[in-house]
C-alpha cells in the first residue's frame, strides 16, 4: 500500500503543522470575481465548498497538528480536528508572515482556492522524512501566485514585503526563499479559483468533490 491511501491508514500524527490560510464564507466576502455570472450568495456558497474540499483533504493526511487561520468566525463547514487561529491585521504578506509566526516545527500552509487539492498532492510535503535535505515546499499557482508554502523552520521574515497578488508573486517568493539559501521541493502547479472559467476549470479536475457538485447546481444553465 503506497501513497496516500498508506497514509490515511495509519495514525494520524506527523511531523508537520498545517495551516489553511481562510476567509468565512459571508456573501459580499468571498470570491467577489465570481460576480457576475454567480451571485454574491452563490459565490459564497461557491468557497464554502471550496473550503469543505480543501480542509477534508488536510483532515485525511497525518500532522502534528491542524489549524484554519480564520479572517472572520468558525461555521458550519469547519470539521473536527482543526483549531482556528485569527488573522492578523494587513496586507496578505504580513497575515502569511503572522501564521508562519503562530508555528513552531515544520509547517505547511496552504488556501482555500484550489479545492482539487487531494492527499495524494500533498503526499510530498506530509510525509515522514518529507523535511530531509530539504528546508522548503512550493506550490505554484497557475496565476502567477503561490497556493503551497511550507517552511521547517518558520520564518516570517521570508514572506514580508513580498507582493502579493501579482502575477509575479510566486516567483518573487520562491526567489525569496532561494535568495535565503533554503533547499526547495516543488509541490506541482494548481489553478486558483478566481473566475468562473478558473471553476469550470478546477470542477473538471476534480468532478467528486463539493465543488463540483455546488458548480453544477449553480451553474446558469441548471438554473432554469
Amino acid at each position: 500500500m503506497t501513497g496516500a491511501a498508506e497514509y490515511r491508514a495509519r495514525a494520524v500524527t506527523g511531523p508537520t503543522t498545517v495551516l489553511v490560510i481562510a476567509k468565512e464564507p459571508v456573501p459580499g466576502r468571498v470570491k467577489t470575481r465570481l460576480t457576475p455570472p454567480y451571485t454574491p450568495k452563490e459565490a459564497a456558497e461557491l468557497a464554502e465548498a471550496a473550503l469543505h474540499d480543501t480542509l477534508r483533504a488536510v483532515r485525511a493526511m497525518p500532522a502534528r497538528r491542524r489549524v484554519v487561520v480564520l479572517d472572520g468566525r468558525p461555521g458550519r463547514w469547519l470539521p473536527a480536528g482543526f483549531d482556528v487561529r485569527p488573522q492578523c491585521a494587513g496586507g496578505l504578506d504580513e497575515r502569511l508572515a503572522a501564521a508562519f509566526a503562530g508555528s513552531a516545527g515544520p509547517t505547511l500552509l496552504i488556501g482555500m482556492d484550489t479545492p482539487q487539492v487531494t492527499p495524494g498532492l500533498l503526499a510530498p510535503a506530509l510525509r515522514r522524512g518529507a523535511w530531509d535535505g530539504c528546508d522548503a515546499w512550493f506550490g505554484a499557482a497557475e496565476d502567477g501566485g503561490f497556493w503551497a508554502l511550507g517552511l521547517a523552520a518558520p520564518d516570517p521574515r521570508l514572506l514580508r514585503g513580498v507582493p502579493m497578488s501579482t502575477d509575479r508573486t510566486g516567483a518573487a517568493q520562491r526567489a525569496r526563499l532561494t535568495v535565503a539559501g533554503l533547499r526547495v521541493r516543488d509541490l506541482p502547479p494548481l489553478c486558483d479559483v478566481d473566475t468562473a472559467d478558473d471553476a469550470e476549470r478546477v470542477a473538471a479536475a476534480a468532478p467528486d468533490g463539493r465543488f463540483a457538485a455546488t458548480l453544477a447546481r449553480l451553474r446558469p444553465g441548471a438554473r432554469r
